[in-house]
């Protein structure tokens, strides 16, 4: 496999406010890499009025992503960015809650590992989202999808980790990852895409509540 992968952009934005989400390319064993199949179908899906959707389909290359995450969050300036990932453990559509600064061994598509093995030399070791996952669990389990949605504090030291760390860090806390199972294993790509949508409607939601409160705080 080659270094250059395609990249197509998901951002997603509503009124007055941006977002943005990533699915990534294949590697290893996922020639069909099920984070950007199910992206695809929330493209075709949609989110509520007043979000636009566009996608970004991330090569698995540790320096690729050091200059397409600040670059994405430099264009946008978004409210929220939400990653999606495959992991192959996985049988549950997974709210990762922290991204880990440190760790990486594991060589990329282009064979590359980082010298330092970490994200950000200097960095904090972990960073968490300023959503509150197991709130947007809770309610995106509430509404009776046929799909199990868990929360993890361990995004897997790779690609996603380090992505995520990459993100957290640069949009201090507000970005958010989801893992997603292998298709098939159990969930279709109709069904990954659809507790996509909920998950990002929710987490937009939880969000835009949490700010409501703190500007209310800062008024009185």
């Amino acid at each position: 496999m080659g270094c250059r992968g395609d990249r197509r952009r998901f951002a997603l934005g509503r009124a007055g406010a941006a977002g943005e989400q990533t699915g990534f390319g294949p590697f290893g064993e996922h020639a069909v890499n099920a984070s950007w199949i199910a992206v695809q179908e929330l493209e075709k899906l949609g989110l509520r009025d007043g979000v636009d959707l566009h996608v970004y389909e991330v090569p698995v290359e540790y320096q690729t992503v050091q200059r397409l995450i600040p670059a994405l969050w430099k264009k946008h300036s978004p409210q929220l960015v939400v990653h999606v990932g495959v992991s192959g453990m996985a049988t549950t559509v997974t709210l990762e809650k922290c991204g880990h600064n440190v760790g990486y061994k594991g060589l990329d598509n282009c064979r590359f590992c980082p010298g330092s093995q970490c994200c950000v030399e200097g960095g904090p070791e972990c960073i968490d989202s300023i959503i509150d996952m197991d709130v947007v669990c809770r309610r995106v389990s509430a509404l009776g999808l046929d799909v199990t949605v868990t929360i993890s504090k361990d995004a897997g030291r790779y690609l996603c980790d380090f992505t995520y760390y990459t993100s957290l860090y640069q949009s201090c806390g507000r970005s958010a990852f989801v893992h997603v199972p292998p298709l098939g294993k159990p969930y279709s790509a109709e069904q990954l895409g659809r507790a996509l949508q909920a998950i990002i409607e929710e987490m937009l939601d939880v969000l835009e509540h949490s700010e409501d409160k703190i500007n209310c705080q800062h008024e009185h």
